[in-house]
């Protein structure tokens, strides 16, 4: 028998949320370990909100809806709050019923902002790497460390000579004027206020472009390659070293060596003897084009320089997932330190989406 095309809504009905959710489906896990790491952090969430005025919007809740905009690539809070209204997987992970009504972007955004002050984004993923299931999956001996540019939310515009030399805008282009970098060197400099909110500018390989870029820096455990730290910077020729000596300082202070991978950038003299001195073994690759290397065969003979240089490269799959799923290749974000809590909850977001496989395969 034919079924009618009746297109007149119930006047009731009833919906339970997670009936609706298979139950093999990959959020399901994920919520479970997401819910347990909120459930640490709620004195550090209680204590950014004041205990009189209207209620906001809950902080776990905003956690969960970021997360699904990394998972699914939702590209702005507009679209994220958009699918909030009719996504019953997504109002089933966030927490809030189908009768509840989703907020408005521009509340969302400011919101939002308001966890940049306690840091959320470092202790979640902290907290994520504490959780016992997942504690016994790292690595506490071997490690990689890399960076990657972000593309800054900002005009090429905006560079300017260091000299002060630079050409008088065109007439008549307003804010928008007329700008032509054709056969110009990269000495150059954004003029951006205030100071320290300002990306760098930089050139990666020869006869490549400008760009005004920040330095997103990984550490990565070499068991599963899970990110245990991230962190961002301004760009300059030193900024992965530091970043990555900042990170691996605190997982040094053992009894026994830990070693430490990494691309040809962070062979420098400089920066290997202060892994030594940290009893990090640098296992950094060699770069010898006209120059030497600060390593010798004392290091590199070792079957663990090898496995060190193999297993490094996967930092690469992290940054990927973060840059094109998370959707982190140019950021949207004005200012290093939305950018950089940004770039750090992305990367406690690619943790937790190969997290359930991995704890599966455990036992």
């Amino acid at each position: 028998m034919r079924g009618d095309d009746n297109r007149t809504g119930e006047l009731f009905g009833y919906v339970d949320l997670e009936a609706r959710v298979r139950r093999d489906h990959p959020l399901r896990a994920i919520r479970t370990i997401v819910n347990e790491a909120l459930a640490v952090l709620e004195r550090e969430l209680a204590v950014l909100y004041s205990p009189i005025g209207r209620p906001s919007i809950p902080p776990e809740k905003l956690l969960r809806a970021i997360l699904l905009q990394a998972f699914y690539s939702i590209r702005s809070e507009r679209l994220l709050m958009e699918r909030m209204k009719y996504d019953l997987l997504f109002r089933w992970f966030v927490g809030i019923g189908v009768d509840d009504a989703a907020w408005d972007h521009s509340v969302f955004s400011k919101n939002r902002d308001r966890l940049l002050e306690g840091d959320i984004a470092v202790k979640f993923l902290a907290v994520v790497l504490a959780r016992p299931r997942v504690k016994g999956l790292l690595s506490n001996d071997h490690f990689s460390v890399d960076g990657t540019l972000i593309e800054a939310w900002a005009s090429m515009k905006s560079v300017k000579p260091k000299d002060g030399s630079g050409e008088p805008p065109a007439p008549g282009g307003g804010r928008n004027a007329e700008a032509d970098f054709h056969g110009q060197n990269a000495t150059t400099t954004p003029m951006l206020r205030p100071p320290i909110r300002r990306p760098g500018c930089t050139a990666r390989g020869k006869g490549k472009e400008t760009k005004l870029c920040f330095i997103g820096h990984g550490l990565m455990e070499n068991r599963h390659g899970l990110l245990i730290d991230a962190c961002l910077t301004q760009a300059n020729g030193h900024a992965e070293r530091v970043a990555a000596l900042h990170m691996i300082e605190p997982r040094a202070d053992r009894p026994t060596a830990i070693t430490l991978g990494a691309d040809k950038t962070y062979d420098a003299e400089g920066f290997v003897n202060e892994l030594r001195s940290m009893n990090v073994t640098p296992h950094v690759a060699q770069n010898t084009s006209g120059r030497s290397s600060a390593l010798d065969g004392r290091t590199t003979r070792h079957g663990g320089y090898a496995d060190s240089q193999r297993i490094r490269k996967r930092i690469e799959e992290a940054f990927g997932w973060i840059k094109t799923v998370a959707g982190q290749e140019k950021t949207s974000f004005r200012g290093r330190d939305r950018v950089g809590w940004a770039f750090t909850f992305a990367a406690a977001a690619y943790n937790l989406v190969r997290l359930p496989k991995l704890i599966a395969e455990a036992g």
